[in-house]
């Protein structure tokens, strides 16, 4: 059996532990070596030890990028600015052209029934003959027909009287009543005429003056004056003052009417447009002379489409493209066809303006990729 004894031997076995002592103070030992032993021991027993765990690293807080911040405000505030604008174009903005047509209805239309003159040489005339359509007016209401999507074989004609251009009725070849989607027949424009039911002019598209016409060799006509106590001839809702002048008018329904009373001697004078009569001394040159009355009043020459405000839109969109697009010369071709080769024949009375009326942007959506206006 192991020695249990807890003597001066001290314990001893499985469960002992050594027990070292200090050499004590005295000749083989001072308390200077005393300290200097402990302070070994300490160090020798701290190399014992397993070296401590490291601490963790702590991530620092992520920086704030204010750069990229106030690159993402920036974008946002572009998006939402885009988006307000796109709201505005699609939304709230003005009307397409594709929403402009079905407003009018022009796609649901087979063909395009058009009231015009039918008697007046250079302006509108209907040769009976070869049933052809000829005059500045016709070739006007070809040019809108077209940019409305209709050949020239889809353009109905149909004759119209002066009194019938407010109510858009005209005849057809057999007289019976046809109503018109349009009137272009040399119709002026003037505030009373605006302010009846029923009538909508576009944009005015030629401007012209009043004039007198007479037979050949009368003496000079420039003013009303020399007309005054005399019978002179004009057409049903003429803008013509001369009868305030003291000139006896009679009026008619077809200026062609007025022509004929002129030849017969039943009257002085035919006063109307001087655009229409220029194309009677054209087309009868050596029976009339055509005056120039100086007059400052200027004729200004319209489409009426009824109470179709959004027709009146397409048609002063073709009127604004003739005049602003510098390939688009139809107006100017109208022009030279019909008015401009009767200057010669009419000597010093001016005919009408030779340049296109400024026809202000019409409301109509125009995007980027559209090109709808020049």
């Amino acid at each position: 059996m192991a020695d249990v004894n807890p003597g001066r031997s001290g314990l001893t076995g499985r469960l002992a532990w050594p027990v070292r002592r200090r050499t004590p103070p005295g000749p083989e030992g001072t308390a200077e070596d005393i300290a200097v032993q402990d302070i070994a021991e300490r160090e020798a027993a701290d190399r014992r030890l397993p070296p401590p765990e490291p601490e963790p690293l702590v991530e620092p807080p992520p920086r704030v990028n204010l750069a990229a911040f106030r690159l993402a405000a920036l974008g946002l505030a572009l998006v939402l600015t885009l988006a307000l604008a796109l709201v505005r174009v699609f939304v709230s903005g003005p009307p397409s052209v594709a929403e402009l047509r079905a407003q009018a209805g022009v796609d649901g239309w087979t063909e395009l029934a058009i009231g015009v003159k039918d008697d007046q040489p250079g302006t509108a005339f209907h040769d009976t003959a070869s049933r052809i359509w000829s005059g500045f007016d016709v070739d006007i209401a070809y040019m809108i027909a077209e940019d409305l999507g209709f050949r020239r074989d889809e353009v109905r004609f149909y004759a119209m009287e002066s009194e019938d251009r407010v109510r858009m009725q005209a005849v057809d070849a057999k007289g019976n009543r046809v109503p018109v989607k349009m009137v272009i027949a040399t119709y002026s424009i003037t505030p009373e005429r605006e302010q009846r039911p029923g009538v909508t002019f576009s944009a005015p598209y030629l401007f012209t003056e009043q004039s007198v016409l007479t037979r050949r060799g009368h003496e000079r006509v420039s003013s009303w004056r020399d007309l005054a106590g005399k019978k002179a001839c004009t057409i049903s809702s003429s803008t013509s003052v001369a009868e305030d002048q003291g000139v006896i008018m009679r009026n008619r329904n077809r200026i062609s009417d007025c022509v004929t009373d002129l030849r017969n001697g039943d009257v002085e004078a035919v006063t109307t447009d001087a655009a229409i009569l220029a194309g009677f001394k054209h087309k009868y040159r050596d029976e009339f002379d055509h005056w120039d009355l100086g007059l400052d009043l200027t004729e200004a020459w319209g489409v009426n489409v009824g109470e179709n405000l959004a027709l009146k839109q397409l048609v002063d969109l073709t009127l604004y493209r003739s005049l602003h697009d510098a390939k688009d010369d139809r107006w100017e071709l109208a022009y030279e066809r019909n008015l401009q080769v009767e200057v010669a024949s009419n000597e010093n009375t001016p005919i009408a303006v030779a340049s296109q009326p400024d026809v202000p942007a019409p409301e109509v959506r125009d995007l980027p990729w559209e090109d709808v206006l020049p």
